[in-house]
C-alpha cells in the first residue's frame, strides 16, 4: 500500500482498476478485476467517487451512515464506467444527496444517456425510482465541491469523454484520466503541450490516475481506440512534469505478471518519478 504524505490530507483509493470489462480471476487477484472506480476523501468530509464500473458496489457499501453528500464524477457514458451505477447503495438512501457529473453533450441531456442504461431492458429501475435525492450536472470547466476544486476538460476518447483535475485545500492535485490517447498514433510524441490533450489537467499533478491499457505492439493494432501504450504514458507524464505515476485501466486480457511488466518498464522510462501500484486497494494520501 503506497503512501504520499501532504499537509492537508485527500484520500484517494482505488476500488477498480481494470478497463474495458470487469476481469476477476486467478491471474487478476493483485491489480484486481473491478473497472474504473475511485474513493476521494476530502479533509473536511467531502466523498468524490470517480467513475462508477464495477468497483462502485463494493465502494458503496463502505460509505459510512453519518455521510449525507456523495458526489459521482463520471468520465465518459462507456459501460466500464456507468455500469456499476445502478448497485451503488447510497442511491438506494433517502437520507442522502448524490450528485452525478458527467459529460456535457449538444444533442442529449445527462439524465436521458445515463437513463438509456438505467431503465428497462437492461436495468428494472429508472433514474427518477431512485430513493436518494438525486441531482445530475454536466461537468463544468470550475466547480467547487466543499473545500475541493473540480477542473474538467475534455480529453481524447471516442465519445464525450472529460477527465478531472481535483485541487485540496493545501494546493496539491490529483490527476485522473483513465482513458485518454493524447498521442492519437503520432510517432514521436507531440512536442507541443498546449497542442497536447490533456496537459492543462496533468501539468504539474502531485499524483497523476492515467490509461495505461496497451503495450506498444497492442497499441499499434488499436490506434483511435481511445487509450494509451506505456511508453505514451511515459511521453505524458514527462511533458506534464509528473513526478508520481499510478498506471489505471488495465486490458482485460492482462494478468497480474504483464501488469507488473508494464509498470517496471514505466518506472525504467520515468527514471526520475515514483509508480505507484495502480490496483484495486491501493490508497495514497494526498
Amino acid at each position: 500500500m503506497a503512501r504520499i504524505w501532504w499537509r492537508k490530507r485527500v484520500r484517494v483509493e482505488i476500488w477498480g482498476s481494470r478497463g474495458s470489462l470487469a476481469s476477476p480471476g486467478a491471474s487478476t487477484v493483485r491489480y484486481g478485476g473491478n473497472t474504473a472506480t475511485l474513493l476521494v476523501v476530502g479533509d473536511e468530509g467531502e466523498h468524490l467517487v470517480l467513475d462508477a464500473g464495477t468497483g462502485i458496489r463494493p465502494l458503496g457499501l463502505k460509505i459510512p451512515a453519518e455521510v449525507r453528500r456523495v458526489d459521482v464524477l463520471i468520465t465518459h457514458l462507456h459501460m466500464d464506467h456507468l455500469q456499476g451505477l445502478g448497485f451503488f447503495q447510497p442511491i438506494f438512501r433517502p437520507d442522502l444527496e448524490v450528485h452525478v457529473w458527467g459529460p456535457p453533450s449538444i444533442t442529449m441531456p445527462l439524465s436521458a444517456r445515463i437513463g438509456r442504461y438505467l431503465s428497462p431492458p437492461l436495468f428494472p429501475v429508472t433514474l427518477r425510482q431512485m430513493p436518494c435525492r438525486l441531482e445530475l450536472h454536466d461537468a463544468e470547466p470550475y466547480a467547487r465541491i466543499g473545500s475541493l476544486r473540480v477542473r474538467s476538460d475534455l480529453v481524447c476518447h471516442p465519445g464525450p469523454t472529460v477527465g478531472y483535475r481535483i485541487t485540496s485545500p493545501g494546493g496539491k492535485v490529483l490527476a485522473y484520466l483513465p482513458d485518454h490517447e493524447p498521442a492519437l498514433g503520432v510517432d514521436p510524441f507531440p512536442a507541443s503541450p498546449e497542442w497536447t490533450s490533456g496537459f492543462d489537467l496533468a501539468h504539474r499533478a502531485d499524483l497523476l490516475v492515467h490509461d495505461a491499457q496497451y503495450t506498444d505492439d497492442e497499441y499499434r493494432d488499436h490506434v483511435g481506440w481511445g487509450h494509451s501504450s506505456i511508453r505514451q504514458l511515459a511521453a505524458f507524464a514527462r511533458m506534464a512534469e509528473v513526478n508520481h505515476v499510478a498506471p489505471f485501466h488495465h486490458d482485460p486480457s492482462h494478468s497480474d505478471a504483464e501488469v507488473d511488466a508494464l509498470a517496471g518498464e514505466l518506472a525504467t522510462l520515468l527514471p526520475g518519478a515514483e509508480v505507484l501500484p495502480g490496483a484495486e486497494g491501493a490508497t495514497f494520501d494526498l
